[in-house]
């Protein structure tokens, strides 16, 4: 069995979900990809489990009942990659702004000694953003700061969703105690395991807003983040139990 799974959460990405598939098993190193469908009224899961007949291996689909959170979706994908034998779990967004290609830059860092790699789009102080309005880059960046000055962790992208965790990383988080399920759970993960003693490391790649279908961001899934925020500063941040 391949030792690497992209998990992308979808709801209504019926004009994006063939086309990242296809590009994905298009790559070198042989990603896997597990698909957690949220019940998408516009036919989604339909599509995938078309594509599962001509990718049996490497293609799967977990359905559920409803729109339940991103964070409860990742979460999924993870106790269903913990189950299997992959060492090196990502997370990605199904309709391109993140770049599949960027998956090996991910996987190398972590291959390399990093447990989590970040795809970060503003590590250095430089905004690599694409076809956001500047109102909506300028949140996004200062949302960050905001984190980093209240956590005092030193991630200049805390809230983005282009991670890869070492399968040890997700052994030792306690998902029971990870309460966020919108942008704040970003955050929630890479605070977890900077404080469990893990190495985050961010690696550059340009972000380039969805060309097709319809954004997910809402002004309450940003307002979680920045409440959440301050509630994390003050979590005690514990292991799994052995």
């Amino acid at each position: 069995m391949a030792d690497k799974l992209v998990i992308i959460p979808t709801y209504n990405e019926k004009e994006n979900i063939e086309k990242i598939l296809r590009y994905i098993f298009a790559l070198d190193g042989e990603f896997h990809v597990l698909i957690i469908e949220d019940h998408s009224p516009d036919g989604t899961a339909a599509i995938v489990k078309h594509l599962m007949q001509e990718f049996p291996d490497r293609l799967f689909i977990e359905e559920r009942e409803g729109k339940l959170g991103l964070g409860t979706a990742y979460i999924h994908g993870f106790r269903w990659a913990l189950a299997r034998d992959y060492e090196f779990i990502f997370e990605m967004d199904a309709d391109f702004s993140h770049n599949p290609d960027d998956l090996q830059k991910l996987y190398l860092a972590c291959h390399n000694g990093a447990d989590v790699a970040i795809g970060s789009r503003y590590v250095g102080g430089v905004i690599r953003v694409v076809n956001w309005p500047m109102g909506r880059v300028m949140m996004s960046y200062y949302a960050s700061k905001y984190v980093r000055i209240v956590t005092g962790i030193k991630i200049a992208d805390s809230t983005a969703g282009f991670v890869c965790y070492r399968r040890q990383v997700l052994e030792t988080i306690w998902f029971d105690r990870i309460k966020f399920i919108g942008y704040a759970f970003q955050i929630e993960m890479k605070i977890t395991a900077v404080r469990l003693g893990f190495n985050v490391v961010e690696v550059p790649i340009v972000f380039t807003d969805r060309r097709e279908g319809t954004s997910k961001m809402s002004s309450g899934i940003f307002k979680e983040a920045v409440l959440g925020v301050i509630k994390l500063r003050f979590k005690k941040i514990l292991p799994l139990p052995s």
